[in-house]
């Protein structure tokens, strides 16, 4: 009798809850491709539909309530996750309603939370309830936290101008009840980019690496945070996912296309070509 063939394990299943950006780059689009590129699966819950390209977000519609909800609840009753990761959540109705459903469906699957407050272009995308929400309702909940500077001021009310600030303000979302946070680092002012990973085991890593001057970085932060996602989904240990994905984010901005005449996309599946 012949031997079986191995049964390869099935990829890491990621269930993204977030907005779409019509233009490609950021958002649910983003998503998708770097979970893909990463070897994962990626199934969706569209909370808001929004007009934007690269030179900025010209209009935001959110999804029904129920239709998020119901969204999250088939996918996860028969699809699965091992992961979620969740962007823009642009009202506090959709951050309980969502919070709801993964209470719900899946209580015990890990929740990388990018809490998207703003566009590249400054354009909010979150009012100051649905912060709220995030602050309270969410970030307790979150397995990692991946905040840029920006919302990390947002969510701690912390000024944050040195590695000393960001260390303080990271140490501030662990104590609103985040397992882990990568605080990122590339609004600060530097030619080197620190980001910086705590957790609640008391790990304190700083991942640094020089600059890239370019304005194509449309997107980075949903890119980075879906690769972690991807990662922890897949079983590794969550510094390597850090890694990978702070890799995998840094060649897509090497190698972004060059597309729009404002803050481009970055150059999603470079592991592919």
């Amino acid at each position: 009798m012949a031997a079986e063939e191995p049964v390869e394990p099935p990829p890491g299943r990621v269930l993204v809850i977030a907005g779409s950006d019509s233009g490609g780059g950021a958002g649910i689009q983003a998503d998708i491709k770097t979970i893909t590129a990463l070897g994962g699966y990626a199934a969706t819950a569209l909370t808001a539909i929004t007009a934007q390209n690269t030179l900025g977000v010209h209009a935001v519609s959110g999804v029904e309530i129920e239709l998020v909800r119901q969204q999250i609840r088939v996918v996860l009753s028969d699809i699965g996750a091992d992961a979620i990761k969740t962007g823009m959540l642009h009202s506090a109705e959709v951050v309980v309603a969502v919070v709801q459903e993964i209470e719900a469906a899946g209580p015990s699957l890990p929740i990388i939370v990018d809490p998207v407050i703003t566009a590249k272009d400054s354009s909010r995308l979150s009012d100051d309830r649905a912060v709220e929400a995030i602050l309270s309702e969410l970030v307790p909940r979150a397995a990692v936290l991946t905040p840029n500077v920006p919302e990390a001021i947002a969510l701690t009310g912390l000024d944050i101008e040195t590695r000393a600030d960001q260390r303080a303000a990271a140490e501030a979302l662990l104590a609103k009840g985040a397992k882990a946070v990568v605080l990122k680092g590339g609004h600060m002012a530097s030619d080197v980019v620190a980001d910086l990973l705590v957790t609640q085991h008391g790990d304190v890593y700083w991942l640094e690496g020089p600059r890239i001057h370019t304005r194509h970085t449309h997107g980075t932060g949903c890119t980075l945070a879906s690769a972690i996602a991807a990662g922890v989904a897949e079983g590794l240990r969550l510094i390597d996912a850090v890694e990978r994905a702070r890799d995998y984010v840094r060649r897509a901005i090497e190698l972004a296309p060059g597309f729009g005449q404002g803050f481009g996309p970055l150059h999603h599946g470079h592991r592919r070509r």
